[in-house]
């Protein structure tokens, strides 16, 4: 959910706070640990809740829309990348941007 998301719902729920002061809200929770954030090409900023559970995303690029997965082939195969490299996999980041098929 981005920054804009949760003003709006804060909006439509009367809540009188600014933007700015959701994004200050917003990375004061990142730096606790509470929330990630995930900067996507294009600009925007998405948070989540910090849950520990790793997922990777799929960005649609008409829509925007942020889409979660888990493959365990994919976690294997960049683990076997990396050791075949003489690495230990630490953390990675993926995302696949995409459109419909026509």
């Amino acid at each position: 959910m981005s920054a804009e998301d949760v003003y709006k719902a804060l909006m439509e729920s009367n809540e009188d706070v600014g933007l700015a002061t959701v994004y200050r809200v917003l990375t004061q929770f990142e730096a606790a640990g509470l929330v990630v954030r995930h900067n996507f090409d294009g600009g925007h900023a998405v948070f989540e809740l910090a849950d520990g559970g790793h997922h990777d995303h799929m960005v649609d690029l008409d829509t925007n829309e942020v889409i979660e997965f888990t493959s365990p082939e994919i976690e294997a195969l960049q683990h076997k990348i990396a050791e075949e490299h003489g690495f230990d996999l630490v953390d990675h980041n993926l995302v696949l941007y995409i459109r419909k098929k026509k």
